[in-house]
């Protein structure tokens, strides 16, 4: 017997009482570790923003995307170590050319409505993401795939029914590349390649993920959103593995000042928040087990806007190198992050696997070096007191955010002279200017959407739909092309991180750690996948 299509909200969560009984009342201790388990399996956290979206074709976001891996899943999942496990898929084959993809698909997924997952949702999901229909913001992600077909499809030169995916039967999905793509599988567990149900899109359109719509695949169910403020996300009694599942009920908050979060941590609130920007030290000090601190893969930078409307200085590749070379990213992560944070001369981490960071020239300087040549770069561009240069920059809202720019603008005025003001915005109407241009200097992060370098350095070229810089580069566009198919492209590699440090295109400041104040009861958190793709399912709370 198959439950109504529209399995309401409030429906999931009765089941979730009934169906499945709470994880803790049944079982006193972990099934794996033998620890006590406490009685009440929520788990409370705090984001910054609200993100744009819960949609898995639309998502674009950190935040949105840690939401979506738990109300849908894809392929394939991450350990806790960042390795590939299965999903939905138990496993898949390679042919011999490396083309073609074979994924199976378990029996048992459900959706939340209890209808069977099959390949063909991914099929629909796969082609919805490319169609122009949707403009997907993350559209370009499909094409980095390499899968037939792509760019001319998301162009709307083919229909998204010629996209180089299909469903032989209800449990073999297959995927048919145009090139060779040695970290294909790794791109999968990226929330843009999760099944959607076509019947709930269809009969609700853009309202579809609405708590009293939604129908997902993951370990858990949407129950209430209030935006801006408050997310809630229960147990699906209908996901495959949800015998395995210990928390109960996820919990996000938006409280986008980290000093206001922090406070309500240390009432018991909340199991989880950001460190306000500067205080890691001294938390650290005071909290030694529940303050942490570990690298992740992830960049911190600004961007400049290179398009043809922007500022004639900010043209000038002098102008943009002296900018960059009068941050002290020493003083920004030792005095204003102060979470560890690694200063960045180039773009990739080195937290990412395979990649060797390449010695450019101003990370071997000394910083009164760096703002003797800034200063002479700017004088033979022309500016100076006779000739100055004004510039915002545009920041999302966040204290941390607000206190780097702060610092940078100093920076500026001290060592070129040059006045920058700083502007906040709310996080949508944030991506909006700075995807269409609006803005002079603008602050950015990248977190890996896979662990391997094109990742990042991908966001180089022409046709990226991060490019928010509108960089333009035909060797970078050519080596980035090229790495795809080599066994080694790290030499490529190397080369476009020399070529991005000397055009300077973005300033990048720093490479991220994950600092956060976590509940001492809070377990399970993947510290060593520094992609921190974390899902709720996989996390427990012990008994005091």
């Amino acid at each position: 017997m198959k439950l109504r299509t529209t399995l309401m909200a409030s429906s999931a969560a009765l089941l979730v009482l009934s169906g499945g009984m709470a994880y803790a009342e049944s079982h006193a201790t972990h099934p794996v570790t033998g620890e006590a388990l406490a009685a009440d399996q929520t788990f409370t956290y705090q984001d910054i923003d609200e993100s744009p979206s819960i949609d898995p074709g639309m998502v674009e976001d950190v935040a949105g995307s840690d939401i979506v891996r738990d109300l849908f899943e894809g392929l394939m999942n991450q350990d806790a170590d960042g390795n590939l496990i299965p999903g939905v898929a138990t496993g898949y084959t390679v042919s011999d050319d490396k083309l073609t993809y074979t994924f199976t698909l378990r029996d048992n997924a459900k959706w939340s409505n209890g209808d069977p997952v099959t390949a063909g949702d991914f099929v629909y999901a796969w082609e919805r993401a490319a169609s122009p229909e949707l403009a997907s913001p993350y559209s370009w992600y499909l094409e980095l795939m390499s899968i037939v077909n792509v760019s001319a499809v998301i162009a709307g030169e083919m229909t998204p029914d010629q996209l180089g995916v299909e469903a032989p039967d209800d449990h073999t999905f297959v995927v048919h590349l145009s090139q060779p793509l040695p970290y294909f599988a790794q791109m999968v567990t990226h929330s843009t390649t999760f099944p959607v149900p076509r019947a709930t899109v269809e009969e609700w359109g853009s309202e579809w993920t609405r708590p009293e719509h939604i129908v997902g695949n993951g370990a858990y169910v949407l129950t209430e959103h209030v935006p801006q403020e408050r997310m809630v996300r229960v147990r699906n009694p209908m996901y495959w593995n949800n015998d395995a599942t210990i928390i109960d009920t996820v919990v996000r908050l938006v409280i986008n000042d980290d000093a206001q979060a922090l406070t309500r941590w240390q009432a018991g609130e909340l199991d989880k928040v950001a460190v306000p920007s500067g205080q890691y030290p001294a938390l650290k000090e005071q909290y030694p087990t529940e303050a942490t601190s570990f690298p992740s893969l992830c960049s911190y930078y600004y961007t400049f806007n290179l398009r043809d409307d922007a500022p004639e200085w900010e043209k000038d590749v002098r102008v943009r190198q002296a900018l960059s070379l009068a941050i002290d990213r020493d003083i920004i992560v030792q005095n204003v992050t102060a979470g560890g944070q690694i200063p960045a001369y180039t773009f990739t981490p080195g937290a990412t696997a395979g990649f060797e960071v390449p010695s450019v020239e101003t990370a071997n300087m000394t910083q009164e070096e760096r703002v003797a040549k800034a200063q002479a770069l700017l004088a033979e561009a022309g500016y100076g007191p006779d000739n100055p240069i004004s510039l915002e920059i545009l920041y999302n809202t966040s204290e941390g955010h607000k206190n780097i720019a702060i610092a940078v603008s100093q920076m500026w005025k001290q060592n070129l002279g040059i006045d920058a003001t700083i502007n906040n915005m709310e996080w949508q109407t944030f991506l909006e200017a700075r995807g269409s241009g609006q803005f002079d200097v603008a602050r950015a992060g990248w977190c890996g959407d896979y662990n391997e370098a094109s990742t990042f350095l991908d966001l180089m070229t022409s046709g990226s739909g991060y490019n928010d810089a509108a960089y333009s580069n035909a060797e970078v566009d050519e080596l980035m092309a090229a790495a795809k198919t080599m066994d080694d492209p790290s030499a490529n590699y190397t080369r476009v991180e020399e070529i991005v440090a000397a055009e300077a295109p973005i300033i990048p400041i720093y490479h991220y750690t994950s600092v956060f104040m976590m509940n001492d009861a809070l377990k399970g958190w993947p510290v060593n996948n520094v992609q921190q793709n974390w899902y709720s399912r996989d996390l427990y709370k012990v008994a005091e």
